[in-house]
């Protein structure tokens, strides 16, 4: 597991790529685990006989999924800093660019655009992040991504 950044480490960051994921294999029980932990079932994702996905040559995993695996993506390179609590904020732009076929292997790509202090204390982080597909041009997504971290009280 990697151990927590220095402040500086994460300041050094700042208006650069930080790192590319390890691929994740998103296989038809991962993408079923996913359906039955939302309740989305549609057939598109869960049912490979269905018309829809025959269309599309197999099932596909739901964007939400993609979209879920940021953290999991950027937590190798970037896994918390020195006394600070990590937040989401939330995400200014999200666009799904292609669907991802069950069986595909996807990754993160990261470029921290911004980093300041936040105006209630702590500091504000804005992310590029970009879904890969091993083997395809098109991105599954592209999303800024937005951070808070917070100073860790101490004990």
């Amino acid at each position: 597991m990697q151990t927590r950044i220095s402040l500086a480490q994460l300041r050094a960051m700042d208006g650069k790529d930080i790192g590319c994921s390890d691929w994740q294999l998103l296989d038809q029980d991962r993408i079923s685990a996913f359906a039955d932990a939302t309740g989305d079932h549609a057939d598109i994702h869960v049912r490979p006989d269905s018309a829809a996905a025959q269309e599309l040559g197999s099932t596909i995993a739901h964007g939400f999924l993609t979209l879920s695996l940021l953290p999991s993506m950027i937590y190798a390179f970037l896994p918390g800093v020195e006394g600070y609590t990590g937040l989401n904020s939330g995400l200014d732009r999200v666009r799904f660019i292609s669907p991802v076929p069950v069986g595909s292997r996807v990754r993160g790509r990261f470029t921290l655009d911004r980093l300041k202090e936040a105006p209630t204390g702590g500091l504000a982080l804005r992310l590029s992040a970009t879904v890969e597909i091993e083997g395809q041009t098109r991105p599954a997504l592209v999303a800024i991504w937005l951070n808070r971290f917070i100073q860790s009280k101490s004990a």
